[in-house]
């Protein structure tokens, strides 16, 4: 990674200004349900104190819209980060203002901030100069390790930086360290393996995945749009119809290319979209009216895995299908468990971010792979090759 660090600056004796990720999900009373973002920043946020500076720590959470809403509050958050890091974290009843200012430079080393929801404020979104100038005034270096938010150019993670010298922290350095390497300098044979429900999401990815992997592996909701370009009838499925031209070439580019291009081979259809819907596998070719594909079956799998067998370097982005709902989760668990076999025998395998990473952590094997991505949109860009705002800001090493 080309980008400074926190190892690259004197932080003793500083207020720095965090940028973190702590978009947690909360239940209906207020109570995280889980708390992966808060502790994936614990390093950084624990370095910069053992190194003698105090921290002032803002993020999101949710869509507040611009307005103070309650339920978006980072109270719980303040609670959950103060158990584990076994000090008090103060909560800031704003992220702007006098009062604000005041409680951040009262802090002394070792003592942390956390500010309310940057989103509360419409100027954050705008990423307005002014607004961001506000939020620069509350430290004397900022840090950015908020992957997740890392392709959104807004006031604190693009903005703050024309005002504060900026570095990433160490969930950023990870994150840009492992897909960076992923995609410049692979250890091949180098399978993509991509999901989700729509190709137009994901057209931009593989058509940079066809340039640089050596197969790429289709699944989710999106294979059927492929099917249908293939002239199969898929019942009632989701398909997008105005990206059967797309899908074409892609598969034409795959072709062209002599790279491995592997459609799901059986499928799991259901008779509804609803978790009790009733399961029945079949081939892409025979899906009956009313029918729709859920999921992938176990004979992809089995296909899948032939590919992945020999695999060095594997990114996975996208579920296989409709992981909500148990039965139609089977394909991509059955996909997660070959992951950690892969893993086990030495390959790097990265989880993109987003629902395949839901996916990772609800089996039980976000440790038993190499790397999950915190970013969903950020991680997709990323493998797009696009440029992302909050990570050009930062100084160069």
């Amino acid at each position: 990674m080309d980008k400074a660090t926190v190892h690259d600056v004197d932080v003793r004796g500083k207020r720095v200004l965090e940028r973190v990720d702590f978009n947690v999900p909360l239940d209906e009373s207020g109570h995280i349900t889980d708390d992966t973002r808060i502790r994936a920043s614990l390093p950084t946020i624990q370095y910069l104190l053992d190194s003698g500076a105090s921290v002032v720590l803002m993020s999101h959470l949710g869509r507040p819209k611009g307005k103070v809403d309650e339920k978006y509050s980072l109270r719980p958050v303040a609670e959950r980060l103060s158990e584990l890091l076994g000090k008090p974290v103060q909560m800031a009843p704003d992220c702007v203002g006098p009062q604000v200012e005041a409680m951040a430079q009262a802090l002394q080393p070792g003592q942390v901030l956390l500010l309310e929801n940057l989103r509360f404020h419409a100027e954050e979104e705008a990423n307005d100069p002014a607004f961001a100038k506000q939020l620069a005034t509350l430290g004397d270096l900022y840090v950015n390790d908020a992957f997740g938010t890392a392709h959104r150019a807004h006031a604190s993670t693009e903005g703050v930086t024309h005002d504060l010298p900026a570095v990433a922290g160490f969930l950023m350095e990870k994150e840009l360290n492992f897909l960076g390497s992923a995609l410049e300098h692979p250890k091949r044979p180098f399978v993509a393996i991509s999901g989700g429900a729509k190709v137009s999401d994901k057209i931009a990815v593989l058509d940079r995945l066809i340039d640089i992997a050596d197969a790429i592996l289709i699944g989710g909701g999106m294979a059927n749009t492929f099917f249908k370009a293939n002239g199969l009838f898929v019942g009632d499925s989701l398909v997008e119809d105005d990206k059967l031209d797309e899908a074409r070439r892609l598969m034409a580019k795959a072709q062209a290319s002599s790279k491995r291009f592997v459609l799901p081979v059986d499928v799991a259809v259901g008779d509804r979209f609803a978790a009790d819907a009733d399961r029945v596998l079949t081939t892409p070719d025979h899906v009956s009216e009313g029918w729709r594909i859920l999921d992938i079956g176990p004979q992809t799998i089995v296909a899948f895995g032939e590919v992945l067998a020999d695999a060095e370097t594997v990114v996975f982005n996208g579920t296989m299908g409709v992981a909500e709902f148990p039965a139609f989760a089977q394909g991509t668990n059955a996909l997660i468990g070959l992951l950690v076999e892969r893993t086990a025998e030495g390959a790097t395998t990265i989880i993109g971010g987003g629902d395949s990473a839901a996916a990772v952590e609800a089996a039980g094997a976000a440790d038993k792979v190499t790397h999950v991505s915190t970013g969903g949109g950020a991680s997709l860009e990323f493998l797009e090759g696009r440029t992302l705002p909050g990570v050009a800001a930062l100084r160069d090493k």
